[in-house]
């Protein structure tokens, strides 16, 4: 199976892109397909059927390979781990090989989709083997389909119930604007001022998380929910990265008692823990941005002990509390 060559930066550049004109509430994907139980969508959920890209480093990727590990779908949903260094080519299959389509680039999924392809490739991507076509990138819906769409097959665990619907809906609206882009806001501010005004919303925001996780476990009291999931993905980036990469320093996750306890908490199931991978997630950031780190020196550390005991209640079982 073919894979593409080394990271080579002198010879293709930095990866770049320009992102499209259009709304600031436009979907962040180029393809929007959507998968459903019943296939009222054109997508029909079946095992064996759709595969993922995905790099462990990247946060909006880690929430799909989270939601495919709690539901238990590893034998339902294939799903293939990229490097995580881009040079000018992108995303790019190397220690792995892509065993659905033999591509060496991610960009040769796009481009088979849509021949005049030129925007950004982004993971994760979702991949129908039957139609040899992406189905999405669109990575806000896609944690929520394989929450949903595969429940057949899946371990027995509501992550988006319809009650509490709103108000995830309302939280994760927050936590992307404020903390989950925040920190790319911060690390990208191009004047002082900016930068002022985008750390201090972060901290803000994580201040009223300290708060709120004072009283519950989850961000849904004792439901682990999508909301969960998505804040996760920035909290255990923050220290490793986020805090020195992007000077998102105005606090370590580690000086707040309850937020770092409840990232601990989650670290400790599997599907969290077991895909968090810091050695890719600082090759991908310290190696791929050099506005912000030209000498492409990765740094031994911080090393979050996440492993520390939490305090939090035994650990949580997906699935356990329904059956």
């Amino acid at each position: 199976m073919p894979v593409a060559s080394p990271v080579d930066f002198a010879t293709y550049g930095d990866y770049a892109f320009t992102p499209p004109a259009g709304p600031r509430d436009a979907p962040p994907g180029h393809f929007l397909g959507r998968v459903t139980a019943d296939g009222s969508s054109g997508w029909r959920a079946e095992p064996g059927r759709y595969h993922l890209y995905v790099s462990l480093a990247c946060p909006w990727a880690h929430r799909s390979i989270i939601v495919r590990a709690l539901k238990g779908l590893d034998d339902v949903v294939g799903m293939t781990v990229l490097d995580p260094v881009r040079d000018g080519r992108g995303w790019a299959f190397r220690d792995v090989a892509d065993p659905v389509n033999d591509f060496a680039l991610l960009r040769d999924a796009y481009r088979a989709t849509d021949p005049g392809f030129d925007g950004h490739v982004s993971v994760p991507v979702l991949w129908d083997r039957e139609k040899g076509v992406i189905v999405s990138n669109n990575y806000p819906d896609l944690s929520l389909d394989l929450g949903r769409a595969f429940d057949a097959w899946a371990t027995p665990l509501d992550l988006y119930p319809a009650a509490l619907r709103p108000g995830i809906d309302a939280l994760n609206a927050k936590i992307y604007t404020t903390v989950n882009k925040g920190v790319y806001r911060c690390g990208f501010a191009r004047s002082q001022g900016s930068y002022d005004r985008f750390v201090a919303t972060v901290f803000t925001t994580l201040d009223e998380l300290e708060e709120r996780l004072s009283t519950r476990r989850f961000l849904f009291g004792d439901q682990l929910t999508e909301a969960d999931v998505r804040l996760y993905v920035t909290l255990a980036r923050f220290d490793a990265v986020y805090a020195p990469h992007f000077r998102a320093s105005l606090r370590r996750l580690a000086d707040y008692d309850h937020l770092w306890a409840y990232t601990r908490d989650l670290y400790a199931i599997p599907a969290f823990g077991g895909t968090t991978d810091l050695d890719h997630i600082r090759r991908h950031y310290f190696r791929t941005q050099p506005a912000l780190n030209p000498s492409r020196i990765v740094p031994a550390g911080p090393v979050p002990d996440f492993t520390a005991p939490h305090g939090r209640g035994p650990r949580f079982v997906p699935g356990a509390e329904v059956r």
